[in-house]
């Protein structure tokens, strides 16, 4: 087997890098100064767009969208490990490459289901970076897990769509610069195939009818460096029957669509999230002193720098491995090794980062360091995306299928 990454991925890591130590990294804390003395904290503070044009500038622009007509033209396994360069600084990296979710599945269906103007209306400005977006599928008053009980109305009315729903934790719903919502509901909710009773219909954010009621918090973070996640209501919205996206009964396939590459690329980042713990781990350890001795010299220390070493390089591997099959065989074909990484490297990462707060101290607790936050981001990810326990009874059911 050939572990070595080719010519154009290894040009593209040593710009990335270049680009983190020199341009993202030195911004985290000019950003947090910044951000404080905004009006509203949604707005976007000024480094991130000089970080913007330096990235379009250096060629560091939508590497994650492999439709080389639209984007870098870059495969899976060519992307991996861009992306966990940037899971290092999870809140700038993403957002200043126009690699940041949930723009980037959005993108992604735009490309592959929406029509010529329904592409030249949003895709092109999301692609420049001129405007955010989100995806409104997650409801309050349903288990979300299951994409099938989602209760949003979208009916016809003559040359119109009418949505009413309730959604929360929308993404990026909070920031000034969302300027759309491709919103999943039912278009025939009596059907006998529960999955064609949904749709996807793109809805201005401007539309009446539709109410960014609140903010929701992720264990007391608001997200703002991505726009946050809002609740939203949807009352009689109504849009063009041109809105539609795809075709009335395809929203659960689009959803699928969406969410596959969309957790191979949270799985990429968080294993770069888990080698910027490690880092911060390890010059703590040799820059504190408990006990008349350093962090370093502690046993237990050791283990907790060690276990995490092996826990990452499982982790990439696994990934890796991963790409490579959604690129080969596609996302079908790579269903059961996608399960395998949504389920085990947030569990993983989680871990990781724990050790690394509590190593901290109250350090690891506080905004003075990143690990804290990329600590909720990583817990978040046992949930988002389909939470753990709906991939591990997928995933044993196809290897029961063996046996029975």
């Amino acid at each position: 087997m050939d572990f070595a990454f080719d010519a154009r991925t290894e040009e593209l890591r040593a710009k990335l890098l270049a680009f983190m130590d020199e341009h993202v990294y030195p911004a985290e804390a000019v950003a947090h100064e910044q951000r404080e003395r905004l009006a509203s904290p949604w707005e976007t503070v000024p480094v991130v767009e000089e970080l913007k044009a330096e990235a379009r500038r250096q060629g560091l622009w939508n590497l994650f969208l492999p439709d080389s007509e639209y984007g870098a033209g870059l495969t899976n396994l060519q992307y991996a490990p861009l992306a966990e360069i940037m899971g290092r600084s999870p809140q700038l990296a993403p957002t200043v490459t126009n690699c940041a979710a949930p723009d980037t599945g959005n993108m992604e269906v735009l490309t592959q289901f929406g029509d010529e103007q329904q592409r030249k209306q949003w895709l092109e400005p999301l692609l420049a970076g001129e405007i955010r977006s989100a995806f409104a599928m997650t409801e309050p008053d349903v288990a979300s897990s299951d994409a099938t009980n989602i209760t949003t109305h979208i009916e016809r009315d003559g040359d119109e769509y009418v949505i009413t729903g309730r959604k929360w934790y929308i993404s990026g719903a909070m920031h000034p610069d969302c300027k759309i919502f491709i919103v999943m509901g039912k278009t025939d909710p009596d059907g006998e195939d529960i999955r064609r009773q949904q749709s996807m219909v793109l809805v201005p954010r401007d539309t009446p009818g539709v109410t960014v009621k609140r903010a929701m918090q992720v264990f007391g973070y608001e997200d703002h460096y991505h726009g946050g996640h809002a609740e939203v209501i949807f009352d009689h919205a109504r849009v063009p029957v041109s809105n539609l996206v795809g075709e009335e009964g395809g929203g659960f396939a689009i959803a699928q669509a969406r969410l596959g590459p969309g957790r191979i690329h949270h799985c990429m980042r968080l294993i770069g999230m888990a080698e910027r713990a490690i880092e911060l781990m390890c010059r703590r350890a040799v820059a504190r002193t408990a006990f008349g001795k350093a962090l370093a010299q502690q046993g237990v220390v050791h283990n907790w720098i060690a276990d995490a070493r092996v826990t990452v390089e499982q982790l990439r591997l696994l990934v890796l491995k991963t790409a490579w099959l959604m690129d080969t065989v596609g996302n079908r074909g790579a269903h059961t090794e996608i399960q395998a990484i949504k389920i085990a490297t947030p569990r993983a990462v989680v871990d990781i980062l724990d050790r690394a707060i509590q190593l901290h101290g109250a350090g690891g607790v506080s905004q003075d360091f990143p690990l804290a936050e990329l600590y909720a981001g990583a817990r978040t990810l046992m949930i988002a995306d389909g939470p753990d326990e709906v991939h591990q009874r997928s995933l044993a059911r196809r290897e029961l299928k063996r046996y029975v």
